[in-house]
């Protein structure tokens, strides 16, 4: 059986792409003119750039074209994280730890040998936790402004796994999922494993345009909207108390659940009330300890609506269960204690710091943060391609993360994320520098 013909304008691009016969940064012909030359028709020329597009190896950008992508691996979604010198800083991931937490570690583990009946700790926990330990969790949602039953939180491995099995169970393939055009990446790889259809939704300098939200659950079927409002993960905005007044009216009015992620919240020390607050009834709240506490930590949660507990119970249990045992009784013994509180303080005094440094670092750049987030979204201009910049600095030892890992639609701002966490405070000032003095030498 013959290829379609469009197949071998594919391939003889795609040829030339890996041979280095088009270099990176190179324009393509636009889809009229691509339709002429071949003698195709438009719509097929449109698919030969979507075949390419999906193999990686060129970009279409609003307004500017199809470019062909660098091929060094170090952008997108799933970066290659194998540097080709020695690691000089990874601003791609923030993995903070404060002085002294291993010393907390190995005081928690011997508490635990020397206490209780250690036993306990091999034997597995039922699924969404034993109901003491969702007791403890529950106590510290206090303190983030959420009142909610024991009963009504489960205990997952960490955040990701308690959006996993959220989606997994209130929701079905071809369901339609409300999320900012620019979200955290995980979402997009969660949305593709249930077969969601994810529809972006424009942002703004200080949020999601809820009224682009109103329009698109008035002419889609969305069956929930996903959102970070506290310390947004890249942008870094707080919605004040009005958007989430109205981001609930929109999802009420058009019987909608919203998944709320608190991932990043504790950086915000006296923020607006929870999503959750002000529309539990249709609120599933995210969270854990992988950024205040450690990376490692694999401890998370989910909050439900009590008409949920049961399907997202029963979605958990088919996926793994949750948090492991041990995991769990260092997990609720420091939130007990005050030490995930006393974290929490410290991880904002340090955001703030690593702020100033890139604030001063990075002055006069295109610089879109929380005064004490972890992460920078860096603007780049037209000639600045964000593949080159993030080819560049891996050269020298630097990862970092490009606009279109996330990106939810079709568009990829010319920007960066640039992770503060995990480089040695120390450090990150000549870190920035040399960040900034790479893309300032990239020629027009």
């Amino acid at each position: 059986m013959r290829p379609p013909s469009y197949k071998a304008v594919v391939d003889e691009f795609a040829a030339a792409i890996r041979s280095g016969a088009l270099p990176a940064g190179s324009r393509l012909p636009t889809h009229r003119a691509l339709a002429r030359e071949r003698r195709i028709a438009l719509a097929t020329a449109t698919r030969v750039y979507a075949e390419l597009a999906a193999m990686g190896l060129v970009v279409g950008e609003t307004g500017r074209g199809t470019f062909v992508r660098e091929q060094s691996g170090f952008d997108g979604l799933e970066p290659s994280r194998a540097l080709p010198v020695p690691r000089t800083a990874d601003l791609s991931f923030n993995q903070p730890l404060a002085p002294g937490q291993a010393g907390l570690l190995r005081q928690a583990l011997r508490a635990l040998a020397a206490t209780g009946d250690a036993e306990a700790l091999l034997h597995q926990h039922p699924p969404g936790g034993r109901r003491r330990d969702r007791a403890v969790v529950a106590t510290y949602l206090l303190d983030r402004g959420i009142d909610a039953a024991p009963r009504d939180v489960l205990l997952t491995g960490g955040t990701q796994q308690a959006l996993d099995v959220v989606l997994r169970a209130l929701t079905r393939p071809g369901d339609v999922l409300a999320v900012d055009a620019l979200s955290y990446p995980g979402i997009r790889l969660l949305a593709s494993a249930h077969g969601l259809d994810l529809a972006p939704v424009p942002v703004t300098p200080t949020g999601p345009d809820l009224d682009a939200l109103d329009r698109l659950c008035r002419d889609r079927p969305v069956r929930a909207v996903y959102t970070m409002p506290t310390v947004h993960n890249p942008l870094g905005w707080v919605l004040d108390r009005e958007q989430r007044d109205r981001l609930v009216a929109v999802a009420r009015s058009r019987d909608c659940l919203i998944v709320e992620d608190g991932t990043y919240a504790f950086l915000d020390a006296s923020p607006p009330p929870p999503v959750q607050a002000l529309a539990p009834e249709r609120t599933c709240y995210v969270a854990g300890l992988s950024k205040n506490v450690a990376s490692g930590l694999q401890f998370g949660f989910a909050v439900l609506p009590a008409p949920h507990v049961e399907r997202v119970t029963r979605s958990l249990r088919a996926a793994a269960w949750g948090a492991p045992g041990l995991v769990t009784a260092l997990a609720t013994g420091w939130l007990s204690d005050g030490t995930v509180t006393r974290l929490e303080c410290d991880r904002r005094e340090d955001a703030a710091v690593r702020q100033g440094i890139a604030r001063a670092a990075l002055d006069g750049m295109d610089v879109t943060a929380h005064p004490s987030a972890y992460t920078v979204w860096l603007g780049l201009e037209p000639h600045q391609r964000p593949d080159h910049v993030a080819a560049v600095l891996a050269g020298a030892g630097i990862l970092v993360s490009t606009a279109d890992a996330f990106a939810t639609g079709p568009h990829r701002p010319q920007a960066l994320r640039l992770a503060l966490a995990t480089p040695p405070v120390g450090q990150l000032p000549e870190v920035l520098r040399h960040v900034r003095a790479a893309i300032e030498a990239i020629p027009p």
